[in-house]
């Protein structure tokens, strides 16, 4: 329905006119729905949003519409419409209209729009204009002939003086004008009282409806507000404290005067029931006269009304400028200053990009229609009207819509719910732009999926800060039982399944396995009283649950790496160093009120489950450790290894260890125990859990004080070959994890013997067929150089490697090789592709044990002559099948070479200590009683020169294929073969021979 002429008075004006708690709110309302149809402008978002709420309820959702400037919900046909003062729709006639809280009209930032629609906003048969009594002569001057009713207040307004915030009577709104100062209130109000509601005007209507209905519902006593709360809020409010008397009105701090003051302290006092005001904080007490004219409603009339002027031109951006500027022409009016809208348009106008884009009367007005976006960030001037000039250069563009990647990016910055109370705060500022931009149906163009994009964006944000000022500044359980506690009554208390615990309804604690944990958040006064009434509920629940504790079977439990036993997801025990170190004592996990019995029956539960499980992964070193079956030096080990949990060096115990007969060794390894290299250790008790529980027992043992193994330190990661070291780890925490240290790294014992097995068979290597290729890396003369396979085991290379090898004892030598250049037409020759397998993961017995318990003994290099390095190639072998075993290989330089398609190349070569260039000759000269290798025990005559060895000369011929004398001189002495040790039939090899003969039919 669109009015033919909107400015045409009615023949009824009625000016409702009087102090708060009058009812004239109510009586506009019931007026209204006296008639078939009808408008009301209100003051505020919230205040409109529940005059709509009860509306509806009485006409039903499609009969009344809501129109705010960041909320519309218009029906196909309404027949009544709420809406704020700037949002009521110019085009909509209605019979009946109202405009509430008239005397806004005076205010420097909204007056102009409330002085707009006093003057020329009408309804065909009535019009109702609500507001203070300090309005009648100038509403009288304005609109001559209206009609006046004056409604007394209902109830009485008395001052109550200065009060402390303790002090404060129940029902109390605490009225501030800074956020700071609202917030140290409430915060006081939180620890005295229990908590307060927030109301500020930078909330949104949705946090502020919340918070409100917070109060309302009785759950807190205490509001604390800006002057917001004055503007028609229906509260039950019974007595109004101002914590400040002065504000910033835009310009510069001033006390309030006796009309704003009334209309705040006014709120006090509902319908028949009287309220009182006064002041509170360092707010200084109010004067005789102030108070006079507050308690008998008594304040100044406004004489002068903001004005703007209504009659726009659009031609140009310059005929709108000079049309706001415009004067008016009547008594009582003076020209607004320039607000939001206008200082936007002087930013566009400057821009002379977008001015000059600016164009039609259709531009102009949109521009215009931009300008007036509301600057709900407050940022600054500046940063808004960047914001305008923006949305102008996109709706001026070609698609003539705001794009909607833009849209969504800057949406996308104010979703983040988390934050403190002011981030929140300028989030939903930001959005509640947004949410205006979007309720323009020919700004984007998909309005509504964006409109509903907004709202859910504010609701969550709303409901996030909601809960923020809720949690900082609200104590519920203090709130709510502060007055059952005054009245002496008893309270009741309840468990849920999750082990929260309720008094009242209200949450205090939660029962965490066996104990009772307290709400931080409840008050030490009132504490005692609280934990006093948990208790009822606290003595049952406890027993129930340790009963079902030492009945629950094993799998329902479970042992951390720090000690502690779990059980439902809580902790109900811990670890503690016990008399021995494979029986740790066990400390029982339990609130004080848990009595004797139940905690006696639980710590038995306890103590068998750890028991087990400590059995079903420690077995091995449990044998080892009671040394049932094992004698003489196999006791020995056996309990060296159980000491070191189940890991230790081989060096410390090399000569008892070469000492144990066959019997013994296979005893050990029938217990797991595995001789290694450089390690003796059990396999089974390197896995992720035994290490765990091994690291742990070792830990307990180390700190028997505390008994909290809270701070011990992690094992390295589970599939780590091998790591850097950290030196803040104890001593001895990497030999309990299965780890030895070489060189800056440490590396698992395990992978360190497979190493040991892949170098052994490349050092020793000897060709078992003819035609057997040396593997890769075997270097002929008993060294080998390092191939990948090695560095792939434990997972390092370059330096680190090298000194991991140094570490066990490795030393290597620089040696120039003839490496052969193939033809490039011819394709490369892979050496070393045939490669033996390698050894198990573990293996159970060292070839280097083997061949010391069953090959015959030679002279150590002590007893022999002078001789030069071993070559596993034998020199009186034919030139040929020399070539034959070195094919495929790199070769030293004594090989004989290509001449014409070889190169020198260097090469690292390495040797184990003693052996190849490292080994240790004997001196020169014969020891006395020995024979020398001519067998007449004189020295040879070359060797004789002046009472001195002789020299060699040195052009004698050092090639292979030259003899020299004295290699054709008998063979040097060897000491008969020891007597052989039985072999272990249990050992790998005896297993492999025995498969070996069935395999080829062999009866032995």
């Amino acid at each position: 329905m669109l009015m033919k002429n909107p400015a045409a008075r009615s023949s009824s004006i009625t000016a409702i006119l009087g102090p708060t708690n009058t009812g004239k709110t109510h009586l506009a309302i019931e007026r209204m729905l006296g008639h078939g149809g009808g408008m009301i402008g209100l003051p505020l978002r919230l205040l409109a949003r529940e005059v709509y709420d009860r509306v509806r309820a009485r006409t039903g959702d499609h009969a009344v519409a809501l129109m705010t400037g960041e909320e519309k919900i218009v029906p196909a046909q309404p027949r009544y419409w709420v809406c704020t003062v700037e949002a009521m729709p110019p085009d909509v006639d209605v019979p009946y209209l109202a405009i509430d809280e008239i005397q806004l009209a005076a205010d420097l930032e909204r007056g102009h729009i409330f002085t707009d629609r006093l003057l020329h906003r009408r309804g065909r048969e009535e019009t109702l204009l609500l507001g203070a009594a300090s309005m009648r002569g100038i509403v009288e001057k304005m609109l001559p002939g209206v009609q006046f009713t004056s409604r007394p207040r209902l109830s009485k307004l008395a001052y109550a003086g200065q009060k402390k915030l303790s002090r404060l009577p129940r029902r109390t709104a605490v009225v501030a004008f800074t956020a700071e100062t609202v917030y140290a209130v409430a915060e006081m109000i939180r620890q005295q009282q229990g908590g307060a509601a927030v109301v500020l005007g930078a909330l949104s209507p949705r946090t502020r409806n919340a918070q409100i209905a917070l109060y309302q519902s009785g759950d807190i006593d205490y509001l604390v507000a800006t002057d917001a709360i004055g503007m028609g809020l229906n509260m039950d409010v019974d007595h109004v404290a101002f914590a400040q008397t002065r504000k910033f009105d835009g310009f510069q701090f001033r006390n309030l005067n006796p009309g704003e003051l009334g209309q705040i302290a006014g709120r006090a006092g509902r319908y028949m029931n009287d309220g009182t005001f006064g002041v509170t904080g360092e707010a200084d007490p109010l004067d005789s006269e102030t108070v006079e004219r507050l308690e008998n409603h008594n304040f100044d009339s406004i004489k002068m009304l903001q004005w703007r002027n209504r009659d726009l031109s659009f031609r140009s951006l310059d005929t709108l400028r000079k049309s706001l500027g415009y004067l008016p022409k009547q008594d009582g009016l003076t020209r607004a200053q320039d607000a939001q809208d206008v200082i936007a348009l002087e930013a566009v106008c400057r821009d002379p990009e977008i001015a000059g884009k600016i164009a039609s009367q259709a531009d102009v007005i949109r521009a215009w229609e931009v300008c007036q976006i509301p600057d709900y960030r407050n940022i600054s001037p500046a940063e808004h009207a960047h914001l305008v000039t923006k949305v102008i250069s996109f709706l001026q563009s070609r698609k003539g819509h705001i794009p909607e990647d833009w849209f969504a990016q800057q949406l996308s910055h104010c979703e983040n719910t988390d934050g403190a109370i002011d981030a929140i705060s300028t989030r939903i500022s930001h959005v509640r732009t947004w949410t205006f931009i979007a309720n323009r149906s020919d700004w984007l163009e998909a309005p509504l999926f964006w409109l509903q994009r907004t709202r859910e964006i504010e609701d969550r944000l709303s409901d996030a800060l909601h809960e923020r000022l809720t949690q900082r500044f609200i104590n519920r359980k203090t709130s709510v039982l502060i007055r059952r506690l005054a009245l002496k009554e008893k309270l009741m208390a309840s468990v849920e399944d999750d082990g929260a615990i309720h008094v009242e309804g209200e949450f205090v604690g939660h029962i965490k396995g066996l104990s009772f944990f307290a709400d931080a958040a409840v008050m030490t006064a009132e504490g005692r009283s609280l934990k006093q009434a948990a208790q009822q509920a606290l003595a049952g629940e406890l027993s129930a649950r340790a009963n079902a504790l030492a009945m629950t079977a094993d799998p329902e439990l479970k042992l951390t790496r720090l000690g502690i036993i779990i059980w439902q997801g809580n902790e109900v025990g811990r670890l503690s160093a016990g008399d021995t170190r494979l029986r740790p004592r066990i400390q029982v996990t339990s609130d004080e009120m848990l009595g004797q019995a139940e905690r006696t029956a639980v710590l038995e539960r306890l103590e068998k489950f750890v028991t087990r499980h400590i059995a079903s992964l420690l077995d091995p070193l449990i044998k080892l450790q009671d040394g049932e079956g094992f004698e003489g030096l196999s006791r020995g080990i056996a309990y060296r290894l159980a000491e070191n949990y189940g890991v230790m060096p081989r060096a410390p115990a090399q000569e008892e260890i070469k000492s144990l007969t066959q019997d013994e060794r296979a005893k050990l390894r029938m217990h797991g125990v595995r001789f290694g290299a450089f390690t003796v250790f059990i396999p089974a008790l390197l896995k992720p859990a035994a290490t765990d529980l091994r690291l742990l027992l070792w830990w307990l043992e180390r700190h028997p004080a505390d008994g909290t193994p809270m701070d011990m330190p992690a094992p390295p990661a589970n599939g780590l070959t091998s790591t850097q070291i950290d030196p803040n780890n104890p001593d001895g925490f990497y030999q309990i994890c299965g780890y030895r240290l070489c060189g800056n790294r440490v590396v698992r014992v395990d992978m360190l013997e497979r190493l040991a097995d892949i170098i052994r068979d490349r050092v020793f290597w000897k060709p078992r067929i003819p035609e057997e290729q040396r593997p890769a890396g075997s270097f002929e003369g008993g060294g080998f150089t390092v191939v990948s396979d090695m560095m792939s085991l434990i997972g390092c290379s370059g330096e680190e490697f090298e000194r991991i090898l140094e570490s066990l004892d490795y030393r290597s030598a620089k040696r120039k090789v003839a490496r052969k250049v193939e033809p490039k037409s011819e394709p490369a020759h892979e050496s070393g592709s045939e490669v033996q397998p390698e050894t198990p993961l573990i293996s159970d017995t060292s070839e280097a044990e083997v061949k010391e318990e069953a090959a015959p003994k030679v002279d150590s290099p002590e007893t022999v002559e002078t001789v030069e390095p071993a070559s596993t190639a034998d020199p009186a072998s034919d030139q040929s099948d020399q070539s034959d075993q070195n094919a495929g290989t790199e070769v030293p330089s004594a090989a004989i070479p290509d001449t014409q398609n070889a190169e020198p190349t260097e090469i690292t070569v390495w040797w184990p200590n003693g052996t190849g260039p490292f080994k240790k000759f004997e001196k020169r000269h014969a020891p006395a009683g020995r024979k020398t290798a001519d067998g007449t025990g004189e020295k040879p005559e070359h060797r004789k020169r002046h009472g001195k060895p002789a020299q060699r000369d040195k052009g004698a011929d050092r090639r292979p294929d030259r003899k020299r004398e004295h290699e054709q001189k008998p063979a040097q002495s060897v000491r008969p073969p020891r007597r052989e040790k039985p072999a272990d039939p249990n050992s790998p090899f005896a297993v492999l021979a025995a498969m070996r003969s069935q395999l080829t039919g062999d009866d032995k």
